[in-house]
């Protein structure tokens, strides 16, 4: 069966599992920052590192084997597939703009949020890179005064944001789902639990809604990135109806 995988889609399993792995030793030994460093910052934040842009993609929340598991799962199923149909180019370009969108849509609420948090501790009196070496150490200052109960709620929600990353291939895998619906919206798709058969567009858009509707709830409910989900499926979409027009034989 891993043999039968296309070499794209092999690839991105076996560095998601390898990074995995790395984090487990990692964490094991003591370096339990690691998945902090390789998950995605807010683009306005101390850090936020640009590398993060990639290697976010291929990390999963170690306390979680689901998380990976179920990633992984959906990558094999619908990126063999598509990967099959498109070629290892086209298919590669899809996979990581999709990672890459599901990042910049979920990212733009928060640097939003980091932008309005900043301008209000300006207000407040505070030097920005003032706070940015206390909360890090680097300008060795050692006690940030608070000037009012506003102050410290204000820098408790900045160093929240600060500390606050995103990890995954959700927002990838969610790409593939969203095109494979487009693409294929009637084949049925067999649920496990109860097991019966369902569209794609229907178990597929049904999925999206959900994603949809929980993007307008906080996402401290059960601290999954929804926005991000939703971001990559829009970008799926975006590009397997752009490419449509241009390529009608990969593209039904």
């Amino acid at each position: 069966m891993f043999n039968n995988i296309p070499i794209v889609t092999k690839n991105i399993l076996l560095i998601n599992i390898l990074v995995y792995v790395v984090m487990m030793v990692g964490i094991n030994m003591g370096f339990v920052q690691l998945p902090f460093y390789l998950s995605a910052h807010y683009f306005n934040v101390p850090t936020f590192q640009p590398y993060q842009i990639v290697t976010h993609m291929f990390t999963h929340d170690s306390s979680n084997i689901l998380h990976i598991l179920f990633n992984m799962l959906l990558l094999v199923m619908f990126g063999s597939h598509l990967e099959r149909i498109w070629g290892p180019k086209r298919y590669f370009i899809f996979y990581f703009a999709c990672g890459i969108g599901a990042l910049v849509l979920y990212n733009s609420m928060g640097v939003l949020e980091v932008y309005r948090i900043k301008q209000a501790l300006i207000a407040d009196g505070y030097n920005i890179d003032i706070v940015n070496e206390y909360l890090w150490g680097n300008g060795g200052v050692k006690e940030l005064p608070i000037h009012s109960d506003m102050s410290q709620y204000l820098y408790n929600d900045y160093s929240a944001m600060t500390y606050s990353s995103m990890a995954g291939a959700s927002g990838a895998v969610f790409g593939l789902l969203a095109a494979f619906a487009v693409l294929f919206p009637n084949t049925e798709l067999m649920l496990l639990f109860p097991p019966i058969p369902i569209k794609a567009k229907f178990l597929i858009g049904g999925y999206l809604a959900y994603e949809i509707y929980m993007s307008f709830i906080s996402t401290r409910i059960d601290n999954i990135a929804h926005l991000a989900h939703v971001g990559g499926a829009l970008v799926g979409i975006i590009f397997v109806l752009y490419w449509r027009k241009k390529d009608r034989h990969r593209f039904y």
